[in-house]
């Protein structure tokens, strides 16, 4: 039994179990956060305020999937950063519909785009 399991013919690493829990993919979630503005243009800033900070605190957060919605009609998402991909395979951290280049995280991060033409 050892053999066809692998541990005699030495195949198996060791201090690693035979039989291990199967792990699932990585699955996403969206968080919805509720807070008030005086309209719109106020709540997109509040929004993007929000996400920079969060993104800070966590960098695990992904800036391209965040979205602002009415807190009643979460179909009607709009989305908040440019996230186009670069040539590097980088996303556009800015804000969308930003003029100019698109620029990649972190300082010192790689531009590509039209320029501010």
């Amino acid at each position: 039994m050892v053999d066809v399991l692998g541990r005699a013919g030495g195949d198996h690493p060791p201090g690693r179990p035979l039989l291990a829990r199967p792990r699932r993919p990585s699955r996403r979630f969206t968080v919805h956060l509720g807070f008030t503005a005086d309209g719109p243009e106020h709540a997109r800033e509040l929004a993007v305020a929000y996400a920079e900070a969060l993104s800070l605190l966590r960098p695990e957060l992904v800036l391209a999937s965040v979205a602002l919605s009415p807190a009643d009609a979460w179909r009607d998402a709009e989305r908040l950063f440019c996230s186009a991909v670069g040539p590097d395979g980088d996303r556009c951290v800015d804000v969308a519909g930003h003029p100019g280049f698109h620029h990649a995280p972190g300082p010192g991060g790689l531009g590509w785009g039209e320029g501010d033409g």
